[in-house]
């Protein structure tokens, strides 16, 4: 790529090209594009006449259907309206970011988001670079999200360890649920059971891996909620390992390797399922935290410590193989672990949590997760109970 990305002249060069590769097939979309910009930049006010379909298409140098298309779209978009006598005009309505949505607002972040795409893929990007980078900014909004108990019937909290399934399901919940929203809180698998005793979660993600009984989840589910009936429906036994560069260029091979000299880490956060995992087996191979040059560089999502080792920030990262394969990143594998949904007695009767485990049941479901990369499904949607 050389000086690629700092080259302006080079990078505007490679803009017009695109802009004119993917707008030419569609002039009228340009030009309703174009338009639009004039309203969100105040060029065109409220009320504002805009030029006829005539005086559009000799401006334009195209024939009139084509500006009659590009105002239908402007005004399907509720941008403007046309009256007998009147012409075409702006809306009267001017954008009101106090009262929600309105066409204007809409089109303002229509405008930005393509905006910010165009530049992205000028920049060398791919689609799905853009795609797994905003997901990743999702995230981590996701994980900063109120905690507070939830005020609408409609709404299901979960808190805990970070999993690209719940992070997919949370994009499908409404439909998979029939109008229900989950929030969620990437919290680390401790968070998420702590969340449970305050209530502050209906549902928990885990994957606390106990070395005296070598299991996943109960043992800890009984120290923190004793006394408590507690489902744990598993979603997946995922795969875990070191997530590196393409070509794994520093060969990195192991956990002890860790330790080598020159090799910058990404690591997961405290109470995380992966970092208790991670620590015990550092204890095991007398590795102490910190001879590992980047072990207090901690990320809250196995995306987070993909992006890490994507974008050159580190040599190599621990987290699941689906965040390396999002990433096109290469693998070491280390491990299988047991992924579960710690849900309360209580709410294993409360809608929609019968219908989320009757999906994850399904072999449709399966199919889904399985395309994710790095998971056996083999015991998705089992029930086990505590207590």
């Amino acid at each position: 790529m050389g000086d690629y990305p700092t080259n302006r002249r080079l990078a505007l060069v490679f803009r017009r090209l695109y802009t004119w590769i993917m707008d030419e097939p569609h002039l009228y979309e340009q030009i309703a594009s174009s338009v639009r910009q004039k309203i969100l930049n105040g060029n065109l006010k409220p009320g504002d006449r805009i030029p006829s379909v005539r005086e559009m298409a000799l401006q334009w140098n195209c024939t009139i259907g084509t500006i009659q298309r590009a105002y239908q779209e402007l005004t399907k978009q509720g941008l403007v309206v046309s009256r007998a006598g009147q012409g075409t005009r702006v809306v009267d309505k001017p954008i009101d970011t106090s009262i929600g949505e309105t066409p204007l607002r809409r089109a303002a972040l229509v405008h930005r988001a393509e905006s910010y795409l165009l530049e992205m893929l000028t920049a060398g990007f791919s689609l799905k670079e853009v795609d797994d980078a905003m997901r990743e900014a999702m995230d981590r909004w996701r994980t900063a999200a109120s905690r507070s108990p939830a005020v609408e019937q409609k709404e299901v909290r979960f808190a805990g360890s970070h999993d690209l399934v719940i992070t997919w399901l949370a994009s499908h919940f409404a439909e998979i649920t029939s109008g229900f929203t989950l929030t969620l809180s990437f919290s680390g698998s401790l968070g998420g059971l702590i969340a449970l005793v305050e209530n502050t979660a209906d549902l928990a993600g885990s994957h606390l891996w106990d070395e005296e009984s070598d299991s996943y989840n109960t043992s800890f589910v009984r120290r923190i909620l004793p006394g408590r009936k507690i489902a744990l429906v598993t979603i997946a036994h995922r795969r875990i390992g070191l997530i590196v560069p393409p070509h794994n260029p520093m060969q990195i091979a192991s956990i002890e390797e860790l330790s080598r000299h020159g090799v910058r880490f990404a690591n997961r956060q405290p109470g995380s399922g992966t970092r208790v995992w991670l620590d015990s087996h550092l204890q095991k191979a007398g590795i102490p935290p910190k001879a590992i040059h980047g072990y207090t560089n901690e990320k809250s999502t196995h995306s987070a410590v993909a992006l890490s080792v994507a974008e050159g920030e580190a040599d190599a990262g621990i987290g699941l193989q689906a965040a390396a394969l999002g990433y096109g990143l290469d693998f070491i594998f280390l491990h299988n672990d047991r992924y579960d949904l710690v849900i309360p007695a209580e709410n294993m009767e409360r809608e929609p949590i019968p219908t989320l485990v009757s999906w994850l049941q399904e072999e449709n479901t399966r199919a889904i997760i399985l395309d994710l990369g790095g998971y056996d499904v083999s015991e998705t949607g089992c029930v086990r109970w505590v207590g």
